[in-house]
């Protein structure tokens, strides 16, 4: 099967390569800078999805197409509606145009308690518009991931974790490789929606406690009032787009429940330690 990555240099996209690759697959990587892409695939593709003219042709003879395009940063002018929703329907529709076997998308979570967050509006306009379509569709909603949780070792390498409320909303992230398995499974199977977390059920306070535990420190936690992250998100619109955007979507996200079926061998505790120790190599400047 021929299988094309979009938004493969990201930290699920190198993932998603690898995965499909050991199960045999061609992998095709489509990227912005080739010369940033190295062995990633079999192939990589430098296209821009914003401009659907740089898409023509690049579908020819895939079956299977994985986006887990999208703004996580944002760092160079384009906002959500250009590229987690119009970038991947310019993906779509030069898949329908090829003839592409199955489009899956990588979605959030939750998102329909999470209306009127930009980042979360865009990839749901995206899903309406991929059911719409003919082609059949993937759709996944993980939990969040590893690489998300890093903001708590972070704060706990720097001496206290700030938490909303009593810290007591759950959720179980999960690791980009198990997340890709996760995925190629659903794909495999032909699955339309899989909702997929870690193997780990935790509650923010736990997981601020894990973080302070593989550092090897004392936990310091601060619980603020939740109406302080009600009021961060009023305010938040008022921001420029690149700072308000991602702050709005994990605001938002830490005043709920995260958790879904539960998949994967991956542990955050695990994930933590092993951070800590490879931090703790570095030379003293070099750290974070």
């Amino acid at each position: 099967m021929n299988v094309l990555v979009a938004g493969a240099t990201g930290y699920l996209g190198r993932f998603l390569c690898a995965e499909y690759a050991r199960r045999g697959h061609h992998v095709t990587a489509l990227v912005r800078d080739a010369a940033q892409a190295g062995s990633l695939a079999d192939l990589s593709v430098e296209a821009e999805a914003t401009r659907p003219e740089t898409l023509e042709g690049i579908m020819d003879g895939v079956d299977l197409i994985v986006s887990s395009l999208g703004i996580t940063r944002q760092a160079d002018g384009l906002g959500y509606r250009e590229v987690d929703f119009q970038a991947n329907l310019n993906l779509l529709r030069e898949a329908e145009a090829a003839g592409v076997g199955r489009f899956a998308y990588v979605h959030v979570l939750n998102a329909d308690a999470m209306t009127d967050v930009p980042l979360v509006d865009a990839k749901s306009a995206f899903v309406d518009a991929l059911h719409a379509s003919d082609m059949p569709a993937t759709v996944i909603a993980p939990t969040g991931y590893f690489s998300d949780m890093g903001e708590i070792l972070t704060m706990a390498r720097n001496g206290r974790v700030w938490l909303f409320g009593g810290g007591a909303h759950r959720l179980n992230p999960i690791h980009g490789a198990d997340l890709a398995v996760a995925i190629a499974d659903a794909t495999d199977a032909g699955r339309g929606w899989a909702e997929i977390g870690g193997p780990d059920v935790m509650t923010q306070g736990e997981i601020a406690c894990a973080a302070f535990a593989a550092l090897g420190i004392k936990p310091r936690i601060t619980y603020l009032p939740d109406a302080c992250r009600r009021t961060g998100l009023a305010v938040l619109p008022l921001l420029p787009r690149h700072v308000s955007g991602p702050a709005r979507f994990f605001l938002t996200a830490l005043g709920m429940d995260m958790v879904a079926p539960r998949f994967g061998t991956r542990r955050l505790t695990e994930h933590f330690e092993t951070l800590a120790a490879e931090a703790a190599r570095q030379p003293k400047g070099l750290r974070s």
